[in-house]
């Protein structure tokens, strides 16, 4: 995304707001929230509680836009302030309802939106506030609707307090499509058109109405009709920030699917992102929004230095430390990721932090090597998120290399049963884990006579590689068969009571390397085991001394030095026994 980065260094401009600002009307400060000039509309609303602070309207629509920046706390003094004005004002209940919403209090939230409904009366307004509210993002999610995971009880119920809204004013199109946002949210995409449609087809000159078709569009990949669409609400207000933004994701997601165009669109993703930046405010307000962009676009290189640079304004907000956090580490940066990510977790309040930004430090610390706190970071992300179960792979390397093998193995069990994102591979590990567990309880034996190791490990590393096979088919991979054999010379018991477990296993790996022309010097030491393992079943369970001589024979060829084949040699020739 090397054309993207430009934007960080390009001179967006500020937005300087002259003294005209505060004699514009209310009207003219939702213009601007639509806009997304939120700086604007914070300016021109503060003015509007001094110069009409007997407005409760004036107070909700300044929380609203506290709220929208991510500043719940300040959202709720405003939306407070307004009630105290007017205790039944059902717009600061709804306000009040929404903060509650975004910091998990469900209760406090559907009280107080049903208090606002039952004051509404005739006025659509409370029914739409109270249906965005349910798909703002709530305190340990990701985004709002434009892509992001709006809960089905969440987008439920705004359908249904939309629906209870376009009944009371039909002609209101800012509910329209609010509930066209609703039903996209869940991938409704029938519905939300025809949402967007009827609004259009009620208000044409509405520049939203656009963007909310434009990107519909954009997530069933007509990029075509997408675009035309931007254009449309550019075509009525040249001005309309929010277009720009659109047609910026757009155009990033375009890139990545015409290699042909890819250049072109990525150097138009900058300029309509720059232009949105112009068109709003170059506020820390704007940045962060920048940073979400960049986080969507994965461009990481210009994501850390405008997070890095946000951390030095004295009005940064927090969460600004999560950009830098999960930047640093897709740029290898573990050090400048750990300190950033341990910082938003401990400072930011709890209600806030995203099973991400664990997985994201976890994973971190892991790459530094420290393993236990990596995997413990890994687990809380998991407890944050159950579904989150590719962490079980993380988790079970690093359980692993830390020597916690049966750990490690049921990682892998979660890991395989659970992701879609395990392989062959990652079956294999689970039993080769369970092996290894086995073997370190037999070397604990060696100094521990009462320690019985436990044959069920050795059952579980069987049928994980056993699995392995199966899928294989046809195609079958020696380094498998070798530890799959392993595994089962462990189950065949002493070379008197020998049973054969491994033999078939020992035979078909012979086949298979040897069939391959001469073995390198990595595995003439496993091809000595394997002729040694058959060697021992002729000698001791077959009574075949010639054939277990001529096996011994092989064996030795492959590596003189295996302690095995000396001994049966040395027996031979008359020397120690054992």
């Amino acid at each position: 995304m090397k054309m993207i980065s430009k934007i960080a260094g390009a001179g967006l401009g500020l937005m300087f707001l002259g003294s005209s600002v505060f004699a514009q009307s209310l009207a003219d400060a939702k213009k601007a929230i639509d806009a997304e000039q939120y700086q604007k509309a914070k300016a021109m609303l503060k003015n509007l509680t001094t110069t009409q602070a007997d407005k409760d309207e004036n107070y909700f629509y300044l929380g609203w836009v506290y709220l929208k920046q991510d500043y719940a706390d300040s959202a709720k003094a405003v939306f407070n302030k307004g009630l105290a004005v007017n205790a039944k004002s059902p717009l600061n209940m709804v306000g009040i309802g929404a903060v509650a919403h975004v910091e998990k209090d469900n209760a406090t939230a559907t009280s107080n939106f049903n208090q606002a409904i039952t004051l509404a009366g005739k006025n659509s307004k409370p029914y739409l506030y109270a249906g965005l509210a349910y798909l703002l993002p709530v305190n340990g999610s990701s985004m709002g609707p434009n892509g992001s995971k709006i809960s089905a009880a969440d987008a439920d119920a705004a359908i249904t307090v939309l629906t209870k809204g376009k009944a009371v004013n039909p002609k209101d199109a800012e509910v329209l499509i609010a509930l066209g946002d609703a039903y996209r949210s869940q991938l409704k995409s029938t519905d939300a058109y025809t949402q967007y449609s009827t609004a259009l087809a009620i208000d044409p000159k509405s520049a939203a109405a656009n963007v909310a078709e434009g990107v519909l569009w954009k997530y069933a990949e007509n990029y075509e009709d997408s675009q035309k669409q931007f254009q449309a609400a550019l075509a009525i207000d040249p001005n309309y920030g929010p277009a720009y933004r659109e047609m910026a994701e757009l155009d990033v997601r375009w890139a990545t699917k015409d290699a042909a165009s890819y250049d072109a669109k990525n150097k138009e993703a900058v300029e309509n992102y720059k232009k949105y930046v112009s068109l709003t405010d170059y506020s820390v307000e704007s940045q962060m929004r920048y940073a979400d962009f960049l986080l969507k676009a994965k461009d990481y290189v210009t994501l850390q230095k405008v997070a890095s640079d946000l951390t030095a304004s004295a009005k940064s907000n927090l969460r600004v430390y999560r950009y830098l956090g999960y930047a640093a580490f897709e740029n290898k940066d573990y050090p400048a990721a750990e300190g950033a990510l341990t910082k938003w977790i401990n400072e930011a309040d709890k209600k806030r932090l995203l099973p991400n930004d664990y997985l994201y430090l976890g994973k971190t610390q892991l790459q530094e090597k420290k393993d236990s706190l990596g995997v413990q970071n890994l687990r809380k992300a998991l407890t944050l998120d159950t579904s989150q179960v590719d962490i079980y792979g993380d988790i079970a390397k690093s359980l692993y290399a830390s020597g916690k093998y049966i750990e490690a193995a049921e990682a892998y069990g979660v890991f395989v049963n659970k992701s879609r994102q395990a392989k062959l591979l990652d079956h294999f590990n689970e039993g080769f884990s369970y092996f290894q567990a086995y073997k370190s309880q037999l070397i604990k034996q060696q100094t521990d006579k009462t320690l019985k190791p436990d044959s069920t490990l050795l059952a579980k590393a069987d049928t994980a590689m056993s699995y392995v096979e199966r899928k294989l088919g046809s195609s079958p991979n020696a380094q498998i068969l070798y530890y799959h054999a392993t595994v089962k010379n462990f189950e065949d018991g002493d070379r008197n009571n020998i049973k054969g477990y491994a033999k078939p296993l020992f035979e078909q790996y012979i086949q298979l390397v040897t069939s391959k022309g001469a073995p390198d010097d990595k595995t003439k030491p496993l091809l000595a085991e394997a002729y040694v393992y058959l060697g021992s079943y002729a000698e001791y369970k077959e009574k075949d001394a010639t054939k277990a001589l001529d096996l011994y024979t092989k064996a030795k060829e492959m590596d003189p030095t295996n302690a095995q084949v000396v001994y049966y040699f040395q027996k031979k020739a008359g020397g120690k026994s054992k």
